[in-house]
């Protein structure tokens, strides 16, 4: 801020920090300060040292050399994910999968259901809370207020499966008299 005329009355247009004429006759601000907030990522209002929305420093911008030495990393990293994709994708190629595991793609248990996705998935949760309630079900305790924990889990868990089974009827689409399955 050496550079900035003291006493020198101040126009709304020109901002008082220094400026620097480059080879073609334009004007540019020397700027080595950020240009956004690292915290809450607020672009910096013009010559403030703060951020205006959470009030953080201004840090000095990132140096060239520290950016090519980020951008070199960068691509250090990119290589290395390449290449354990590449080896991941071979490996995964090469196992043989049993045939009855087709069974259990998502696509065949909608397609023999005949359930659309929303109700097909309530219909999971139904099912895993109400096993939930029987495995509860199976823990003991010694005493009566334990036992009254897990028959507050247990209906808990009950509540839970009523209301995705009646979200996955309510989910599901009816067919029209005529209409035909998928």
């Amino acid at each position: 801020m050496a550079d900035v005329v003291h006493g020198a009355p101040q126009e709304f247009w020109r901002p008082p920090t220094p400026e620097l004429e480059n080879s073609a006759g334009e004007v540019e601000f020397l700027s080595d300060m950020a240009e956004a907030c690292p915290r809450c990522g607020t672009e910096f209002l013009l010559g403030s040292g703060f951020c205006h929305t959470c009030g953080g420093r201004r840090p000095v911008a990132i140096s060239a050399g520290a950016r090519a030495d980020a951008d070199e990393m960068a691509g250090l990293w990119q290589q290395a994910v390449d290449g354990v994709h590449s080896v991941l994708a071979a490996t995964w190629e090469k196992i043989e999968f049993p045939r009855w595991l087709r069974y259990l793609h998502f696509h065949e248990i909608k397609r023999r259901a005949g359930l659309s996705t929303a109700p097909l998935i309530a219909f999971v949760i139904g099912l895993a809370c109400a096993m939930g309630a029987l495995l509860v079900g199976l823990s003991s305790t010694k005493n009566v207020a334990g036992w009254q924990m897990i028959q507050y889990y247990r209906v808990e868990l009950l509540l839970g499966a009523t209301a995705a089974f009646v979200a996955g009827i309510l989910l599901k689409k009816h067919r029209q008299d005529g209409e035909e399955g998928e």
